[in-house]
């Protein structure tokens, strides 16, 4: 029997209040979805020299200052559970070029044979990888992308082929962005989803609204608006479990 498609419950997310962007998960319904997505110019700041400037001194900075505890946790991933300590999996990168993004192994070795998508209580994550995910610590090898010119620190999120929306990209994907903080709690969203709907679910509801947010928040990012999201993230990594955002509300429209 073939189970009806949930529909995403939009106030579980939560927005950037300084972005003014008219694509607002409460408001974002059918019609939005099944609109052509359109990619807008990039914002100057979005392509500038200055931008990536300030992505390599701060990598450099990052891997230096943490190179101790990167080394303590790929040595905690390597002694907890069969496998190697980085796992790296090609994402789609600028101008839809592929490239590996590097991340602790937070999962089984085995995990490929599964979804492409991970839920709250999947199986597949490791006892040490349920913390590593939690405070977004197996993300910390990407400054390493940035330092190679494949990410930036803001932009969207790089994905699997089959998961991307926006497959022309003018800029270099990030380690954080506007949608990921949207959908900071992406595994809970999931988790109450059935299994068979997962990728239905995924296709139609959240891939094309991350989308859309992570491209109106490019065409207008500046240095100003990226300082504040990397603080926002940072607080969120913090205190993964809480909102350091403003709610989705109708009075923040």
């Amino acid at each position: 029997m073939q189970l009806p498609v949930q529909g995403l419950n939009k106030t579980i997310l939560s927005t950037p209040p300084w972005i003014a962007s008219p694509i607002h998960p409460l408001t974002y319904g059918a019609h939005d979805r099944e609109a052509p997505i359109e990619i807008p110019s990039a914002s100057e700041w979005s392509l500038s020299n200055s931008k990536r400037l300030i992505d390599v001194s701060t990598a450099l900075l990052v891997l230096f200052l943490l190179a101790i505890p990167m080394l303590a946790i790929a040595i905690c991933v390597r002694i907890s559970s069969k496998g190697p300590a980085l796992f790296i999996q090609n994402r789609v990168g600028c101008g839809g070029r592929l490239f590996g993004i590097y991340k602790f192994r937070s999962m089984t070795v085995d995990s490929s044979a599964g979804p492409g998508l991970t839920r709250r209580g999947d199986r597949r994550v490791t006892a040490l990888g349920h913390w590593l995910r939690r405070f977004k610590l197996d993300e910390i090898p990407q400054f390493y992308n940035v330092l190679r010119g494949e990410m930036s620190l803001v932009g969207p999120r790089p994905k699997l082929a089959i998961y991307e929306s926006i497959t022309n990209m003018p800029y270099r994907p990030g380690i954080t962005g506007a949608a990921s903080l949207a959908f900071r709690r992406e595994e809970d969203i999931l988790g109450g989803i059935h299994a068979s709907q997962l990728e239905l679910f995924y296709a139609t509801e959240i891939k094309p609204l991350k989308a859309r947010i992570d491209l109106d928040y490019m065409s207008q990012a500046t240095l100003r608006s990226d300082l504040r999201l990397i603080g926002a993230t940072f607080f969120a990594c913090l205190r993964p479990a809480g909102i350091p955002l403003l709610p989705c509300t109708e009075e923040a429209l």
